[in-house]
């Protein structure tokens, strides 16, 4: 394993029947995309893996997509699909790395320890010639106890301190042009640009081959965008989902990770009180 939250495709196809192992299917597309996670885990997923919707899976009154649902909520959702107290659970995606990020931050988030992902997903899993089955998932139900660490989840307020502040920088995930305002958002309704004051880091470029870069040009590439790794980071996106990625690139280098924002620009954007500065 080259990075501490990553299992390799040989261990987890090495330890697949370990009673105390799940696998989670995390496959999740962007609104704009054709593509649909739970139909293409019913085509072929990794062997005993459950799908773990991060719509449904979501505080879904919040108006906001994917925010982080009560703990009394997720904890239901987690023991129907099979995922219990000290059980360990690794975490793939159809994309390489994406969406199993954002399930990643999650589970650590509501208290699990042993979380992991799988390095290079589904892509990888399937180009080794490795099994998949088709189908729905029958889990014997489970039980899990959650316990919500607020310091891993930034609100609003969190961001607009961290910004006023400098008590952490604020790293956003983004596409170039969307942070700068020339690029429309994919959410209708959004104003276009960035928080006066945050870093822009677009999360393709923390990865390569669908994996997490080596440490050292993680390193490399977070100082090439401004970002101290002395210092505490707060990652931010359009929803949420990708902010997990750099916060998995965070911690993975060495620093500090000082929450993510869960509303995102899908909040900030909307928001009549949050400034939006552009670079066009």
């Amino acid at each position: 394993m080259t990075h501490a939250n990553f299992v390799s495709t040989d261990w987890l196809d090495a330890h697949l029947g370990d009673p105390d192992l799940r696998v989670i299917d995390a496959s999740w597309h962007m609104p704009t995309s054709p593509r649909k996670g739970d139909a293409e885990y019913r085509e072929g997923h990794i062997p005993g893996a459950v799908f773990f919707n991060i719509d449904e899976i979501a505080d879904t009154s919040s108006g906001l997509p994917h925010m982080l649902p009560a703990p009394q909520a997720f904890a239901r959702a987690m023991g129907e699909l099979g995922l219990g107290d000290g059980m360990r659970f690794v975490i793939y995606d159809s994309l390489g790395l994406f969406a199993a990020a954002r399930v990643w931050w999650t589970l650590r988030a509501f208290g699990a320890k042993d979380v992991f992902i799988l390095e290079g997903g589904l892509p990888k899993w399937t180009h080794e010639g490795r099994a998949i089955e088709g189908g729905e998932a029958n889990p014997k139900p489970a039980t899990f106890t959650p316990r919500l660490d607020p310091h891993m989840v930034a609100g609003v307020d969190d961001v607009k301190a961290a910004l006023s502040h400098g008590s952490a920088q604020v790293l956003d995930a983004r596409p170039a042009d969307r942070f700068a305002g020339r690029a429309p958002e994919p959410r209708p309704g959004l104003k276009c640009g960035h928080m006066p004051g945050a870093l822009n880091l677009p999360y393709g470029q923390v990865l390569e081959h669908g994996q997490l870069k080596p440490k050292a040009a993680l390193i490399e590439t977070l100082k090439a965008h401004g970002v101290d790794l002395s210092r505490p980071v707060l990652t931010t996106c359009g929803s949420g989902v990708s902010a997990a990625i750099l916060a998995l690139a965070v911690e993975e280098a060495g620093g500090e990770v000082a929450g993510l924002y869960d509303g995102s620009w899908s909040e900030w954007g909307g928001r009549e009180d949050c400034p939006v500065a552009t670079e066009v």
